[in-house]
């Protein structure tokens, strides 16, 4: 069993990076990615514990991407270094988040909240802060009672505390990526909003554009749409990656470490047969040293 796809306090998770692997190790995980939102903030941390632990590491990072429709994530995957263009996607994102909660900060206060970015940052044990941690703040000041009711009354899209984030040029980002030893993966690929009748010509120039695979497998479709995602992957010519976009039992209840779409378990195939043949050609062809490593 193994997890392509999951996130730590770095970023929105609740656990921190040596504690996931932790709950990686619990549960015999033998490959572990750690793709947390704009940041690489945890991956040293966690590289030091799944060495530890015996377990794989896949050093990766969860890029927001500016798209017209829907929400488009860009996964990195077996980063080896960071290139200074990834370094550059990175620190404007982090900017953009900030502006970001600033905004919100904002709003809440003319709606007759007294509160303030400092007080949520506090609370919280990371640099990259997200609408996670104000629901969670939310939920402890009693605002509301559960953190989808945050999102669903005041952070979702149309609400009155929503501002919008700032994405990457996807062209960039996937260059980027490369250019770091990783391979870009674009993540939970429905998340985009575009139609079963479309997906197929928008998946055609995203290959034109470089990017490697499609996280067919995600626990936030069906199975069939997934089994329909893989099948679309092997005929434009993808590589196909799972993940459990794990984040905590406190943040999704119905996702588990090592698990994806209806609860089944993540097979080995997915690092060994696809992810991590493709991190292998990708260093080749960009001459980067496949054992080298700015995580040990």
């Amino acid at each position: 069993m193994i997890d392509l796809h999951t996130h730590s306090t770095a970023s929105d998770g609740i656990y921190s990076p040596e504690d996931l692997v932790q709950k990686a190790q619990d549960r015999n995980i033998k490959v572990l990615a750690l793709t947390d939102h704009d940041t690489i903030d945890g991956l040293k941390e966690a590289k030091k514990a799944c060495d530890k632990a015996g377990i794989i590491f896949v050093p990766g990072t969860e890029l927001n991407i500016e798209w017209p429709t829907g929400e488009f994530h860009l996964l990195g995957l077996g980063l080896k270094k960071i290139s200074p263009d990834l370094q550059t996607i990175l620190d404007e994102l982090r900017e953009g988040r900030d502006g970001r909660n600033r905004e919100i900060i904002e709003k809440m206060r003319e709606a007759g909240y007294d509160v303030s970015l400092e007080e949520i940052q506090a609370a919280n044990r990371t640099k990259c802060l997200g609408r996670p941690h104000f629901a969670a703040y939310m939920v402890e000041k009693k605002i509301v009672k559960t953190r989808q009711m945050a999102f669903d009354k005041y952070l979702g899209k149309h609400c009155p505390w929503y501002v919008d984030r700032v994405g990457a040029d996807l062209n960039k980002a996937i260059e980027a990526i490369k250019c770091s030893g990783g391979i870009p993966v674009m993540a939970h690929p429905l998340s985009i909003y575009v139609s079963w009748g479309k997906i197929r010509g928008v998946m055609e120039d995203l290959k034109e554009r470089g990017i490697v695979g499609l996280e067919a497998y995600h626990p936030g479709a069906r199975t069939s749409e997934c089994q329909r995602l893989e099948e679309l992957a092997r005929d434009l010519g993808f590589i196909v990656s799972a993940g459990s976009d794990y984040h905590g039992e406190a943040v999704r209840t119905d996702r588990r470490i090592g698990h994806t779409c209806g609860g089944s378990k993540i097979e080995d195939r997915f690092y060994f047969d696809e992810v991590l043949p493709a991190i292998q050609k990708n260093c080749e062809e960009y001459g980067i040293s496949d054992d080298y490593s700015f995580w040990d």
